[in-house]
């Protein structure tokens, strides 16, 4: 790696540098590219929850059954599998840029799609289409992110992305509300249209930002990569040291017969795609999509009666998720990724714990508004546990300490991890709760995020402040 080759004079520049000059502001425009790249995340949340109202309309409308509505809501989680999948491939021969503009045409023909559809079939194909753009938005954005940020910002960066998705996953639940007083034939097909205009412009908007300085070094464009480099870089130096380390990771994968040949060989390797696809696991298995699209029922069978009130609480938990987003934001390059994972997986396990013994021990229990109070008490606080932490961290820990010669790949697989349990979670939450009630459903809840918490303190180093290539000699993958 650059940074370790010996410079005698090194030293006594850095120290004539810093008493020369005040330290250098953080560059804006690496912010500025990081917007646009996460604006397709927007797209990304809005059509995976928009179904949690448009379904009802949808089954009076179409005259769908349960099983159908389940199905068609959570299966847009296994779909984005493909994408997730391609992703990795797409961006290495077609770099991030183009891929992110795929991603937006997925999204502009999935919705489309289903808004026009006449029957359940044509809704499964729209959706098909939608989930692959779904597992496309997924790796691209924080990849993109990571790569394009100076390690002074990179975790505000790489967490944009998912504050994105949830502005989305809320912009969905206001539509859901805004176009309910529609005709039944016109209010759901209105509400995925909704999510096909924005599709375009944000393409469009994609082609003013640079390509990734790490994927031009791959494709031997040092030049321009330097260029992108000057630009999205706190200082000329740092720019030097970014593209010395680019270049030194990418001539030490020059010779590698492939990448996937690494995963058996290689020891680091292993232990790096390991903590990528656990970290991922981890942040579904701990019910956080059972909340997101099922909360109004939660809720219901808590004690929350009036559908106004429900619908006003989904918004709320929206709002509460991208408030704890932004906290995250704020802090992972301030007080570090690890602090804020324990914290994050310590307050779900609690505040499932107290769901779970509501729910045990005033099973049944109607009209009891101060059991419906701590249960929505409970709910806010799990939601804004994961969202400070777990939820967006999750993303940025696997962007950076993926080794740059397997970084599509490895964050295709973790999506691939990510959006596998999402399904499961959403397609089984009903079923679960029936079989085990809904006690048991947040104990089982309750036990993974602890699991998680003990994988966070025991296997997970911190890394804020480290280069993305620096992260090679950390998790021993150089």
């Amino acid at each position: 790696m650059a940074a370790h080759r010996p410079n005698a004079a090194a030293p006594l520049l850095a120290k004539l540098d810093a008493t020369a000059t005040p330290p250098a502001k953080r560059n804006k425009y690496p912010f500025f590219c990081a917007v646009l790249a996460s604006m397709t995340s927007v797209l990304m949340g809005y059509n995976v929850a928009v179904t949690s109202g448009a379904q009802i309309f949808m089954a009076e409308d179409l005259g769908m059954s349960d099983a159908q509505i389940e199905v068609l809501s959570g299966v847009i989680n296994i779909y984005s599998l493909v994408g997730a999948l391609l992703a990795g491939w797409t961006s290495d021969r077609l770099g991030r840029r183009l891929t992110i503009v795929l991603a937006n045409a997925f999204f502009l023909v999935g919705p489309l799609a289903m808004a026009l559809a006449g029957g359940y079939t044509l809704l499964m194909v729209g959706r098909f289409i939608a989930g692959v753009g779904v597992g496309y938005a997924l790796v691209i954005a924080p990849v993109y992110a990571a790569e394009i940020a100076p390690a002074s910002s990179r975790g505000l960066l790489s967490s944009l992305p998912e504050i994105f998705i949830n502005t989305g996953v809320m912009l969905s639940y206001v539509s859901n509300l805004a176009f309910s007083g529609l005709p039944v034939h016109l209010s759901w097909r209105v509400m995925f249209a909704a999510g096909v205009v924005p599709t375009v412009f944000m393409a469009a908007g994609v082609f003013t930002m640079p390509e990734s300085p790490r994927w031009l070094v791959m494709k031997g464009r040092v030049a321009e990569a330097k260029a992108v480099l000057d630009k999205t870089s706190d200082t000329p130096a740092e720019a030097e040291q970014r593209l010395l380390e680019i270049e030194d990771v990418v001539m030490d994968s020059s010779g590698d017969s492939g990448a996937w040949k690494e995963v058996a060989t290689k020891a680091g390797v292993q232990r790096v795609l390991a903590t990528v696809v656990t970290l991922q696991f981890f942040q579904q298995a701990s019910g956080i999509d059972s909340v997101v699209l099922y909360g109004p029922r939660v809720l219901a069978m808590a004690g929350v009666t009036s559908n106004s009130l429900l619908l006003s609480l989904n918004i709320l938990f929206g709002v509460a998720k991208v408030g704890s987003i932004l906290i995250a934001m704020a802090l992972a390059d301030r007080v570090g990724r690890r602090p804020l994972l324990l914290v994050s997986t310590s307050g779900m396990t609690v505040a499932l714990l107290v769901l779970g013994s509501l729910f045990a021990v005033f099973a049944g229990a109607k009209d009891n508004a101060a059991v419906a109070a701590v249960s929505v008490v409970a709910v806010m606080a799990f939601v804004m546990a994961f969202s400070v932490g777990l939820g967006p961290l999750a993303w940025v820990y696997s962007s950076e300490i993926l080794p740059l010669r397997l970084r599509g790949q490895g964050a295709g697989l973790g999506t691939a991890m990510n959006r596998i349990m999402s399904g499961v979670i959403t397609m089984t939450f009903i079923s679960l709760y029936q079989g085990i009630t809904m006690a048991g459903a947040f104990y089982l809840y309750a036990a993974i995020a602890a699991a998680s918490f003990v994988f966070v303190y025991a296997c997970l180093p911190e890394t804020r402040g480290r280069s993305l290539e620096d992260m090679e000699e950390l998790f021993h993958t150089k």
